[in-house]
């Protein structure tokens, strides 16, 4: 009886022309998932039912709430990506909203009854959804690089825990950027030049790596907060440049379908054609540049790029790619283990290395130089492998970055400090024409401290006058 009750089940969700699901469906309790359910139970053969287990000695543990979203997991030009579903763990409450993090400028994003953030694409519920995302998952990515120590935004002293303010469409001009005075990172929207007005507009907070590059200045603003000011050498400011594009780098490398895609992709060669590398790819190609913004796997040396940020930025940022590529050879069993778990857990360390070795760096003023002696003292404290600290050096020697007294072909020694290689002049001035909206905001390059002085001089000129 119960295999005829199946069957007439079976024919009923046939009738009703039930189609495979799309690859983006995330299941709520409608009419169309009931059905889908019916068919997948009618479809398994029923097994006796059997007893619930006993419940294990002592309290359940309590699990922490999270959410479901649909987002660009990488820039929208990468099709071989494209839209996927991605878990938030946490508590999240309409905006989107979180303690650390707020949408603002738009419309309110509600959840669905099962508590999961799901929009169209291309809409204005959507482009809220994926830039609180991308802030949420980058923030969460370093503080587990931290063992999950909270990051305070740069405001959050003495007992201010004011969140980040997340703005999706925060106007219409080709631009991003990161601001302490107004808490925030602002995502804007454009016409690629030369197109008509009625063209599709671009929207940079549909990048993964736009957003996670400006949420990148956010969270080493709260950890050295001097370093955004233009007051401090070239170096300092591309040191932040940098850290905005490694963000989007470390980002991508800490999702397990990208990092799968990534190994099919490059055949296991880092070196070879990837959107890894490519950085703000939409963008970039609608001001008429091949490779995106910029391209981290480059050979660029600090003698070829003078005093311009973004430039001194792709330096480091090259080095580091480099590292990351000589550490994954370096550690490649295939017989042993899967090439994406060692490119996973490489990407890992390098990204918890990066960042203590930042904040063991000088608060102002820092070098290049102070941030790979950091890197290397602490990679030895940490007991890795030697040939790891023979990569750092010689990628940084390699750019120019720093001279070592003995060969490279000599094992690194962690007593030994290196020199920098090329150190900027003293009282050059950074180049900030070319970097993100971040470098060039009003706050960070001295336009506040111009108009106090312009006034004082004003105010003197009075005082003058009166007498």
């Amino acid at each position: 009886m119960k295999g005829r009750e199946e069957e007439l089940l079976v024919r009923e969700v046939q009738e009703k022309d039930v189609r495979p699901l799309p690859v983006n469906f995330v299941p709520t309790p409608t009419e169309t998932y009931r059905t889908h359910r019916k068919m997948v139970r009618a479809l398994v053969t029923s097994a006796k039912p059997t007893a619930p287990p006993s419940p294990p000695p002592g309290p359940l543990p309590r699990l922490a709430r999270g959410t479901r979203v649909l987002m660009w997991k990488q820039d929208p030009t990468v099709a071989e990506i494209g839209i996927r579903k991605a878990f938030l763990p946490g508590w999240y409450l309409p905006g989107p909203t979180d303690a650390r993090i707020t949408v603002a400028g738009v419309p309110m994003v509600s959840p669905n009854v099962m508590n999961d953030f799901i929009a169209p694409l291309n809409t204005v519920d959507f482009d809220a959804i994926h830039a609180f995302a991308v802030v949420r998952q980058t923030l969460t990515l370093y503080q587990r690089a931290l063992n999950g120590a909270p990051l305070p935004w740069a405001w959050n002293t003495g007992r201010n825990t004011d969140p980040i303010l997340v703005y999706p469409h925060a106007g219409e001009t080709a631009n991003a950027y990161y601001s302490r005075t107004e808490k925030a990172v602002k995502f804007f929207y454009f016409t690629k030049p030369g197109d008509p007005p009625t063209a599709p507009q671009i929207y940079t907070c549909r990048s993964l790596d736009i957003v996670s590059h400006e949420t990148g200045h956010a969270v080493l603003d709260g950890l050295k907060p001097y370093w955004i000011l233009a007051i401090n050498p070239p170096q300092t400011g591309g040191l932040h440049e940098s850290f905005g594009d490694l963000t989007a780098i470390f980002l991508a490398l800490s999702e397990y379908d990208l990092v799968d895609a990534i190994i099919v992709q490059t055949k296991c060669n880092l070196h070879d054609k990837t959107f890894l590398s490519d950085l703000a790819e939409q963008f970039g190609l609608a001001l008429g540049r091949p490779n995106g913004l910029r391209n981290a796997d480059n050979d660029l040396k600090l003698s070829e790029v003078g005093n311009e940020v973004h430039a001194i930025s792709q330096v480091f940022t090259g080095a580091i790619y480099d590292i990351l590529a000589d550490w994954f050879v370096l550690e490649q069993k295939p017989a042993l283990r899967d090439d994406a778990r060692v490119l996973y857990e490489c990407a890992e360390y390098l990204r918890g290395l990066l960042l203590r070795a930042i904040m063991a760096a000088p608060a102002a003023a820092a070098t290049y130089a102070d941030v790979v002696n950091q890197m290397l003292t602490i990679c030895a404290a940490d007991g890795k492998p030697v040939a790891y600290r023979n990569a750092i050096r010689n990628q940084f020697v390699r750019r120019e970055v720093v001279v070592s007294a003995t060969p490279l072909t000599v094992d690194h020694d962690p007593a030994k400090p290196l020199a920098a290689a090329i150190a900027d002049k003293p009282g050059a001035l950074q180049d900030r024409r070319f970097c993100c909206g971040t470098m060039q905001h009003y706050e960070y390059v001295g336009a506040e401290e111009g108009l106090v002085i312009e006034k004082k001089e004003l105010e003197k000129a009075a005082m003058a006058t009166v007498r």
